[in-house]
């Protein structure tokens, strides 16, 4: 029954917040793009404390030394939404690869357009995998790191999807260093769960992957190789206890 309600409280902040971070959001429209994504960052920095305070939910970070200075692109497990809102305080300022559908929704969908997502047609093949590299290269060079979740959908903890080629090519393309993520957020906020339970997420961040020379279907295997490793790595060593250090970004 505690789990119910401190999900239930957490889902009414959320609700309460998030239009009046959406309006927030919408009024940064004049400002540069990384300021504007660092001022709508503290969204997610609230619904994690929040998740912390209600839920008794928190995380550690495993990898901090192998955050680059320079932007990379982020290829990240996805079992959660908790990672995106996560990234966001453990990173600089992040876009991300997703569907432009999201775009849509009230309110979530006019907030997440100010933050210079690359909102792609997952059935436009070429094209999508097209604009992903071009508009890939622009948020690198304004200074953004780029997250893109490779498996394309949430998965359950202790499976795998089919690894997409589209951000190891953009990464390999454009020279871009590769950043691997893994972690098991989906053990305590499922998969478009409404429940989220105590504990302490862990998050291991792989050493920086440097793509010159690589293909991208390399790379992707590379990286593949490292997140499921350090999968299974994580569900086998995991025991809470404190969190880790590290420096919001």
């Amino acid at each position: 029954m505690m789990v119910w309600l401190r999900s239930f409280l957490y889902a009414l902040g959320m609700l309460l917040l998030t239009p009046i971070f959406s309006v927030i959001a919408l009024l940064t429209f004049p400002f540069h793009p990384l300021t504007r994504s660092r001022i709508i960052a503290a969204w997610a920095k609230i619904m994690l404390w929040w998740a912390r305070v209600i839920c008794g939910l928190s995380y550690r970070v495993i990898g901090t030394e192998n955050i680059p200075a320079t932007p990379v692109v982020i290829l990240a497990k996805h079992q959660s939404a908790w990672e995106t809102l996560a990234f966001q305080c453990i990173f600089p300022p992040v876009v991300w690869v997703m569907k432009r559908e999201l775009l849509r929704i009230p309110f979530f969908g006019w907030g997440l357009a100010m933050t210079s997502p690359i909102a792609i047609d997952r059935a436009a093949g070429k094209e999508a995998l097209k604009q992903i590299t071009e508009q890939g290269k622009e948020r690198l060079a304004q200074g953004f790191w780029v997250a893109v979740f490779p498996e394309g959908t949430r998965v359950k903890p202790g499976t795998q999807g089919k690894y997409n080629i589209g951000g190891a090519f953009m990464a390999a393309h454009n020279g871009a260093t590769v950043l691997p993520v893994a972690h098991n957020a989906g053990e305590f906020w499922g998969k478009n769960a409404f429940l989220k339970y105590p504990g302490t997420i862990t998050l291991s961040i792989g050493k920086p992957i440097h793509t010159a020379g690589m293909k991208a279907g390399a790379l992707n295997a590379e990286v593949e190789v490292w997140i499921e490793e350090e999968m299974q790595r994580i569900a086998r060593d995991y025991e809470g206890g404190p969190l880790a250090p590290h420096t919001p970004r």
